[in-house]
């Protein structure tokens, strides 16, 4: 088979197209004939041999990807063979995914509807589950006004769509036109372009005197602060990144002196009863009735180098996916 191999820490061109041993299935693990793996922001940084909060770098080499949909063609040992020829989507133990096949252990496994296709499955079974943990902890309902940072990305398109459904304002800040128009055909009542230095300017003056009540930030730096300075009295930060390179700076003074909230909204506070996998079970219904549908921008896997390095340039829309 063919994968995707790291040799070297390094830029994206170090990611390599090989021909490689099949994997086996061990005991408890199903072998899948991958048809799309999903790659994360997360994994160029582990790429260039840096650590991301409790994530190492891997040892090398290494074939990345912690996430694929596709069918089951093999099983190892204690996997029942009704399993064999099934549609599914996993979170891998480990790397692996970016490769034609993959191996996961059984309980990881989420079967996928017919109607599904496994570029949207694989888009939702970790992105969309954060993005149904963070809406968890947000609360968002029709009274408020929720500015999206981000929203054109995998996590942004589908907070856009969330709060539009629960009757919401949204405001949708989003790099270069071409995202900003996809943000308001997504349903955002307002989207507007952070590369224009008056952003917020336009912001408020769209609003016509309604304040933000809700900021979902994925992006922190400079403009995770100017998104902050927008939120009203008794308003709600959430954090949930800094694509920027740093999270947005808030202060003591900023929480007592304009009775803000804020959270960082990763973690175990948005994990409900059922654990992960109730998150990743909501979000893959969500696709499955078509109440939540991911924008997806797709590659090759023969060119996963180029796939990491435009969405290290911010030339992508929403979830990035490799197809075999």
């Amino acid at each position: 088979m063919h994968a995707i191999r790291l040799h070297a820490f390094g830029p994206a061109e170090n990611l390599t197209y090989e021909e490689v041993p099949d994997p086996v299935p061990a005991e408890g693990q199903v072998r899948i004939d991958v048809q799309a793996a999903g790659v994360h922001f997360i994994e160029t940084t582990l790429r260039r041999g840096l650590g991301v909060g409790p994530h190492l770098p891997p040892e090398l080499p290494v074939t990345p990807g912690a996430e694929v949909a596709g069918v089951v063609a093999a099983v190892g040992p204690g996997v029942g063979a009704e399993w064999l020829g099934r549609r599914v989507v996993a979170q891998l133990d480990g790397d692996g995914g970016y490769a034609e096949r993959a191996v996961a252990d059984v309980g990881s496994l989420h079967p996928v509807p017919d109607h599904v296709d496994a570029e949207t499955a694989v888009a939702m079974i970790t992105t969309g589950a954060t993005a149904q943990g963070v809406l968890g902890v947000a609360r968002i309902s029709a009274h408020d006004v929720v500015l999206v940072m981000s929203a054109a990305g995998g996590l942004g398109s589908l907070f856009v769509q969330a709060a539009r459904q629960a009757g919401a304002v949204v405001v949708g800040v989003a790099g270069g036109p071409a995202k900003v128009e996809r943000v308001r055909t997504i349903g955002a009542d307002v989207a507007v372009d952070y590369r224009t230095a008056d952003w917020p300017a336009r912001i408020r003056e769209a609003l016509g005197g309604r304040e933000v009540t809700v900021v979902l930030d994925g992006v922190g730096g400079g403009p995770g602060r100017e998104a902050l300075e927008l939120l009203g009295p008794g308003g709600r930060f959430l954090l949930h990144g800094w694509a920027a390179g740093e999270p947005t700076r808030i202060t003591t003074r900023d929480l007592v002196e304009r009775q803000l909230t804020a959270t960082w909204a990763i973690g175990p506070n948005m994990v409900p009863s059922g654990g992960r996998r109730e998150l990743a079970e909501r979000s893959l219904g969500a696709a499955a009735d078509g109440s939540l549908v991911p924008l997806i921008t797709r590659f090759p896997l023969e060119r996963a180098a180029d796939a990491h390095a435009a969405l290290e340039a911010r030339e992508t829309e929403g979830k990035v996916v490799l197809t075999a």
